[in-house]
C-alpha cells in the first residue's frame, strides 16, 4: 500500500511541475523576456522557440524589437506554434558564452532545445514566413494544381521548394528531414497536363526544383527505385527480376543519386557571394567557382551570370558563385584583385584559405566569355593551376560574419583607455618632491656650466 501512494506522488508531483513550468510562461503571442534563471525552463517547455540575444545600446536591435513584437502573435498562432522571447545577452553572460554570441542582433530558432542559425529577413511579414519553414510538414501532400501553386506561393522566396511527380511521399520522406532546415519538400498526387507544361517536364516520376527568389528551376529524372512484388523472394526493378541483395544495393544507389541532386540543387546556378550567402555555404564541401567582377548589376555583368548558369547546369560538382567589387571590394581583394586587375576574373576557391588561377585563364574578355570559361574549367580540371592563399584577413573570418560587434566595441574601449593612459602620463604634473629634484638637477647643472 506504501509503495502504491509513493508512486502516485511520484506521478502527482510530476504533473504539477510539468503544469507549473507550463503556466510561468505567457503564451499569449507577446515577446518573452528570458534570464538565466528561466531560459533552460523555457526550452524545455516549447518546441519551438525564437530567440533575439540582443544588447540594450544596440542600435540593430533597437529596430527589430518591433518587428519581432508584430510577428510574435502570427507565429505563436501557427498550426504548431513558434514561441517569441529576447535575452538581455550582454547581461547575462552566462547565456551568451554557451550559444557563442558575439554580435548583436543574434537570432537563433531552437528546435525540441536545438538551436539553429537563423539568417533569414527582419521584416515582420518575411520573418513569420521564413519561420514557417522550420514548423511545417516534412513532406506536404498536393492534391490538385490549385494546391501546387498555392503551396509554391507560400513557400517564399528564401528556400528552394522540391516537388516530386509520380511517386509516394515515402521515398523522400528521410532526405526532407534531413534537409529539413534548407528546403521545402512536397509530392503531387493529382496533378493536369498542363502543371507538366508549366514546370516543363514530360515524363514521370521527376523531381523538380525550384528556386523562386532567382527565377530557377531544374528536373531530375531519376534514378528512382521502382519496387514490384516478385515470386520467391524476389523484387522487381524496372521489369527485371533481383535478389534481395541487389536489391539493397540498387535502392543504396538511387537514394545517394537522389541526395546529390538535392544537395547540389540548395543553391541558385550562379549564387552571389555576400556575407549571408557565406555562411550558408560552410557546410557544402565543394570547390567554389568564383568569378570577380566590377558590378554585379552592369549589363556585361549579368550576360556572363547566364553563362555561368549554364556552366553550372554542366558541373553540378562544383558551386559557381560570383561578386562584385562594387558590392564587396574587401572581400575581392583578398583574392589579388586590385585596380589594375583585368576583371573579370575566374579562379577557384576551397572556401577556406587556399584557391587556384588556372594557368592561361586569369582573366576574361569580352568577346566569346563561354568558349573562355570553359577552357577555365577545362584547364583546372586537368591541374593546369597556380594554387595561392588568400591575402588579407582570414576568409573564416568572413564566413562568421567577419569580427563581432561586441568585440569590436570591446577593441575600441580597450584602444580608447590605452591612449587616455598615454595622454595622462604625458600631461602628469610633477609632485612637490619631483619638482624640487628637478630644481636641484637645474641647479647642479649650472653650476657645472
Amino acid at each position: 500500500m506504501r509503495l502504491l501512494e509513493a508512486s502516485l506522488w511520484v506521478v502527482f508531483s510530476s504533473i504539477l511541475s510539468t503544469s507549473i513550468s507550463s503556466h510561468q510562461f505567457a503564451t499569449d503571442g507577446t515577446v518573452l523576456e528570458l534570464n538565466e534563471s528561466n531560459f533552460d525552463a523555457a526550452l524545455s517547455t516549447f518546441d519551438y522557440i525564437f530567440v533575439d540575444f540582443y544588447a540594450p545600446w544596440c542600435g540593430h536591435c533597437k529596430r527589430l524589437a518591433p518587428e519581432l513584437e508584430k510577428a510574435a502573435p502570427v507565429l505563436a498562432g501557427l498550426m504548431n506554434p513558434i514561441v517569441t522571447a529576447k535575452v538581455n545577452a550582454d547581461k547575462y553572460t552566462r547565456i551568451a558564452a554557451k550559444y557563442e554570441i558575439d554580435g548583436f542582433p543574434t537570432l537563433k530558432i531552437f528546435m525540441h532545445g536545438v538551436p539553429t542559425d537563423y539568417y533569414g529577413p527582419r521584416k515582420a511579414d518575411l520573418l513569420v514566413r521564413f519561420l514557417r519553414k522550420f514548423v511545417a510538414p516534412d513532406v506536404a501532400v498536393l492534391s490538385s494544381d490549385s494546391a501546387i501553386s498555392d503551396f509554391i506561393e507560400a513557400a517564399g522566396t528564401n528556400f528552394p521548394v522540391f516537388v516530386g511527380f509520380g511517386f509516394n511521399e515515402s521515398e523522400i520522406t528521410d532526405l526532407a528531414i534531413k534537409y529539413k532546415k534548407k528546403a521545402w519538400f512536397s509530392v503531387a498526387k493529382d496533378f493536369s497536363e498542363d502543371v507538366m507544361v508549366l514546370y516543363d517536364f514530360d515524363k514521370m516520376p521527376a523531381l523538380v526544383v525550384l528556386h523562386p527568389g532567382y527565377n530557377e528551376q531544374s528536373i531530375f529524372y531519376g534514378p528512382f527505385e521502382e519496387w514490384r512484388g516478385g515470386d520467391n523472394g524476389t523484387l522487381a526493378v524496372s521489369s527485371s527480376f533481383i535478389t534481395v541483395e541487389e536489391r539493397l544495393g540498387t535502392r543504396m544507389s538511387s537514394e545517394k543519386f537522389l541526395e546529390d541532386f538535392i544537395k547540389q540543387s540548395l543553391f541558385p546556378l550562379s549564387l552571389p557571394i555576400n556575407q549571408e550567402t557565406l555562411k550558408l555555404l560552410k557546410d557544402d564541401k565543394r570547390k567554389i567557382v568564383l568569378t570577380i567582377m566590377e558590378d554585379e548589376t552592369e549589363d556585361r555583368s549579368k550576360q556572363l551570370i547566364k553563362i555561368l548558369k549554364a556552366a553550372a547546369s554542366a558541373n553540378r560538382d562544383l558551386v559557381f558563385g560570383y561578386v562584385g567589387v562594387k558590392q564587396w571590394q574587401d572581400f575581392a581583394e583578398s583574392f589579388e584583385v586590385y585596380k589594375k586587375t583585368e576583371l573579370p576574373k575566374m579562379i577557384v576557391w576551397d572556401g577556406n584559405e587556399d584557391y587556384f588561377s588556372v594557368v592561361g585563364s586569369e582573366s576574361l574578355t569580352d568577346e566569346d566569355q563561354g568558349s573562355q570559361v570553359t577552357r577555365f574549367l577545362e584547364g583546372y580540371r586537368e591541374g593546369s593551376v597556380i594554387q595561392k592563399q588568400i591575402s588579407g584577413p582570414s576568409v573564416m573570418g568572413y564566413i562568421n560574419s567577419l569580427i563581432g560587434i561586441r568585440t569590436i566595441y570591446i577593441i575600441v574601449f580597450v584602444v580608447a583607455v590605452l591612449m587616455l593612459i598615454r595622454t595622462i602620463n604625458k600631461e602628469e604634473p610633477l609632485t612637490v618632491g619631483t619638482r624640487n629634484q628637478a630644481e636641484s638637477n637645474d641647479s647642479s647643472t649650472d653650476k657645472e656650466d
